[in-house]
């Protein structure tokens, strides 16, 4: 599911890249440099973490069915981040146009993957109640050895919220890139939107492993999901008072 969702993400990225008036080749280059060291590194970081799990069971090590763990993506996450951003840099690609040109494949590529987690009991919700119609029961001992997963009992389906969340934001951001709105707009509402989505859903996610500040008010996602929200206000804020002080109409 999360390779199928990074193939539609990177077509994407031609339709959203011509609409944000940017190198539609180019753009698909950087994300696929990007791709590679969030997957090489998450990969090694893996690895190295359960070094004698995976080293009784080497052909994990290159298989696609692995548990993986929130802060070991976390900094996948961010090294495929710095390495797209030295790409640009070296080929002095736009920063605004090609972020808001990447918006919409991104919040597409994490609908798929909470599919995926939807679909392997990783990141699982907590107990449902008997009202709760919709609720999920894991029966796969791989769901419990990977991810913790209890089996057979009806869980919320977190991971189906989020994705459903992350698709609405997709569709919304590919929605505004197309109204032409000003340069950073639909990055600043991406990174917003996916802060938003996150801190609600966590509200039904098993707070195991997740971290807990303020006596249990928040968990480490949530605290990231607030800095999101932060920053994709900044940004917004910065680009309404950079074309105020410039006499530029406002758009979208």
């Amino acid at each position: 599911m999360v390779a199928l969702g990074v193939l539609l993400g990177l077509f994407l990225t031609q339709l959203s890249a011509r609409w944000a008036g940017v190198n539609a080749g180019q753009v698909w280059n950087l994300c696929v440099v990007g791709l590679f060291a969030a997957l090489v590194s998450d990969r090694l970081l893996l690895v190295a973490a359960d070094w004698s799990e995976q080293r009784a069971r080497s052909s994990w090590m290159l298989g696609p069915a692995v548990g993986h763990h929130l802060l070991l993506d976390a900094a996948g996450a961010l090294a495929g981040v710095g390495c797209a951003a030295w790409y640009g840099r070296w080929q002095k690609l736009p920063l605004w146009p090609v972020a808001d040109a990447l918006a919409a494949p991104a919040a597409l590529g994490l609908a798929f993957a909470q599919a995926g987690a939807l679909l392997a009991g990783s990141d699982y919700g907590t107990e449902a109640g008997r009202g709760v119609k919709w609720a999920v029961t894991y029966t796969n001992p791989l769901a419990m050895r990977w991810s913790g997963t209890p089996l057979g009992i009806p869980l919320h389906p977190v991971q189906g919220y989020a994705a459903l969340g992350f698709l609405a934001l997709a569709f919304g951001l590919l929605a505004w890139l197309w109204a032409r709105p000003r340069e950073g707009d639909v990055a600043g509402a991406c990174l917003m939107g996916i802060g938003t989505t996150v801190y609600v859903t966590e509200l039904w996610r098993n707070p195991v492993g997740r971290g807990a500040l303020l006596g249990g008010a928040l968990d480490g996602p949530q605290v990231a999901a607030v800095m999101l929200v932060l920053a994709g206000a900044l940004i917004l804020r910065k680009h309404k008072g950079a074309a105020q002080d410039s006499g530029e109409p406002r758009h979208g």
